[in-house]
C-alpha cells in the first residue's frame, strides 16, 4: 500500500472520530488513482443534517451538507436490493422541488384508483421540470403495472447519464414535509452566510399554501414567496430593500379595509344598532 493510501486510511478515521477537522486539510488531489476523487469530496464537507424516510420496500435519505461552496441536500434512495441512486439539490432547487412535490401530491389525489386496463400509453400523467445553474431536474408522475409514482431525474453538468430516483407516489406527501422541514430549519440560501436569516414560513389558505423564504445571495437578502396549489405554481423575489414599502402598502389596504364599511355609508344592520348610536 502506498504512502497516498496509507493517508486516505487515516483521513477516513479522522472523518468518522474528528469531523472538525477536514475544515484545516488541504483539497489538493492526491496522485494515487480514484482514492484522490474520494478524498476531494470529503476534504471540507461538514454534514448538518440527515433524515431518513420508509416508503415502501424503499429507504430515502435526505442530507443537509455544506462545503465551502454552500449548502445543499443529498438525496439517495436505497432500493430493497441494496441499490443506490442519488440526487443532488442546491438549497434554492430543493424549495422549488418542495414546491412541485406540493402540486403533484394535489393531482395524485385528484385521481381515480389505477385501472391495469386502462394505463397512459407512455405511463406519463403529469410532468414539470426545474432548471437549476448547470443541472436540470426532471419530474413525470408515471404509472405502471406495479403502481404509480414519481420519478425524478437530474442532468449532468457535462452530459452523461442522468441519476434519478422514483418515489412511491403514496409517499410524496411525506417526502415533501420531510423536506420542507429541512428547509425551514436550514433555509433555502446556497450560499453559507455568518448572518443569521429568519426562518421559513407557511400558511394555508383554502386550497392554497403560501410559503415565505428568506434567502441570501451575492446581490443581498431577499424573500421568496411561493403559492402553491392544484395544477399551478408560482413564486415571486423582493429584494430586502423593498420589504419596508411592501409593509407599508399591505398596512394602507389594510387600514382601507377596516374602514370601508363607516366610510361607504351603509346603513348598520338592524334598528337597534341606529338607536344605540343616537
Amino acid at each position: 500500500m502506498c504512502v497516498c493510501c496509507l493517508s486516505m486510511v487515516a483521513l477516513k478515521f479522522l472523518k468518522k472520530y474528528h469531523k472538525q477537522v477536514f475544515s484545516s486539510f488541504s483539497e489538493t488531489p492526491l496522485p494515487c488513482g480514484d482514492f484522490h476523487i474520494v478524498y476531494c469530496l470529503s476534504i471540507g464537507e461538514q454534514e448538518l443534517d440527515s433524515k431518513m424516510l420508509q416508503i415502501q420496500s424503499k429507504r430515502f435519505y435526505l442530507d443537509v451538507k455544506q462545503n465551502r461552496r454552500g449548502r445543499f441536500i443529498k438525496v439517495a434512495e436505497v432500493g430493497a436490493g441494496g441499490r443506490k441512486s442519488r440526487l443532488l439539490l442546491s438549497m434554492s432547487n430543493a424549495a422549488e422541488f418542495r414546491d412541485h412535490l406540493i402540486d403533484f401530491t394535489d393531482f395524485y389525489e385528484t385521481l381515480d384508483p389505477p385501472n391495469p386496463d386502462n394505463v397512459p400509453e407512455d405511463g406519463k400523467l403529469k410532468s414539470s421540470h426545474i432548471i437549476g445553474g448547470t443541472r436540470r431536474y426532471y419530474l413525470d408522475l408515471k404509472e405502471n403495472q406495479r403502481g404509480r409514482f414519481l420519478r425524478v431525474s437530474q442532468t449532468q453538468p457535462r452530459g452523461g447519464p442522468r441519476s434519478q430516483i422514483a418515489i412511491p407516489a403514496q409517499g410524496m406527501g411525506e417526502f415533501g414535509d420531510t423536506l420542507s422541514k429541512l428547509l425551514e430549519d436550514y433555509g433555502t440560501d446556497d450560499q453559507e452566510t455568518s448572518v443569521e436569516l429568519p426562518e421559513s414560513k407557511s400558511m394555508r389558505v383554502e386550497n392554497k399554501m403560501f410559503y415565505f423564504d428568506i434567502g441570501q445571495n451575492n446581490r443581498g437578502t431577499y424573500m421568496r414567496i411561493s403559492e402553491v396549489r392544484s395544477n399551478f405554481r408560482t413564486a415571486i423575489t423582493i429584494p430586502e430593500r423593498a420589504w419596508t414599502r411592501l409593509r407599508d402598502i399591505i398596512g394602507e389596504y389594510l387600514d382601507k379595509v377596516e374602514e370601508g364599511p363607516a366610510e361607504s355609508g351603509d346603513a348598520p344592520a338592524n334598528s337597534e344598532e341606529v338607536q344605540a348610536e343616537q
